[in-house]
């Protein structure tokens, strides 16, 4: 995240996250935050003005409780760029029902286990690595302050650049939705996907680890 409130990040879908984990050891990477358990709800109008305009609100919950909203992205060499206003707030339930009582609904439910790292710096730019464990699969996620420092966090990790998804979570699971069009369109949860046999082509990606 850059100190304009610009969230610039790279996404990667990953056969074997141990191994990415191994390498950010290897690069003596510093743990930002342990795995934890995301649980989100993202937020629309009745109307759904913002899912059609491309923006998000979100509640998040996971070691404390965040409240997101982010302006429609652009993609920018597999990179994705869109300003981001996030801050905490002291209690989850009672936010999400400052937000119904302003007539926001929920539509949408996901989940999602993390680990955060940071890069050793080598300049004045800073590189934070998201290791994401999703119900269809795991992803690594880079987020950096230019395209650069993020290519070049790749490259250390010996991830292939043109693998890179120009997409959101959510937008995976509508592309898993198509080919499985039994699936409940408002939760991406671990128990609503249990026992499915999930793979690459179901989200239309390549791994970037093969």
């Amino acid at each position: 995240m850059s100190d304009q409130n610009q969230e610039i990040e790279a996404k990667f879908y990953v056969r074997d996250l141990d191994r990415i984990n191994l390498r950010l050891h290897e690069l003596q990477a510093q743990l930002i935050q342990p795995r934890v358990l995301e649980s989100n709800i993202r937020f629309d109008l009745p109307e759904g003005h913002l899912r059609s305009e491309r923006r998000v609100l979100r509640l998040r919950l996971d070691t404390e409780a965040r409240l997101t909203y982010k302006d429609p992205s652009e993609n920018q060499q597999g990179v994705l760029s869109r300003r981001e206003i996030e801050f905490t707030v002291e209690d989850f339930d009672k936010a999400k029902q400052f937000l119904e009582a302003l007539g926001y609904q929920p539509i949408f439910y996901y989940e999602k286990y993390r680990t955060t790292y940071a890069l050793p710096q080598t300049s004045e730019v800073s590189v934070h690595v998201m290791l994401d464990e999703l119900p269809y699969g795991n992803f690594v996620e880079i987020e950096g302050e230019t395209l650069e420092s993020i290519q070049a966090a790749a490259n250390v990790l010996d991830l292939k650049w043109d693998t890179a998804i120009a997409k959101s979570y959510n937008s995976l699971f509508e592309r898993l939705r198509t080919a499985r069009s039994i699936l409940d369109p408002t939760h991406l949860t671990f128990n609503a996907l249990n026992g499915l046999n999930i793979k690459a082509e179901d989200l239309s990606v390549s791994a970037a680890d093969s």
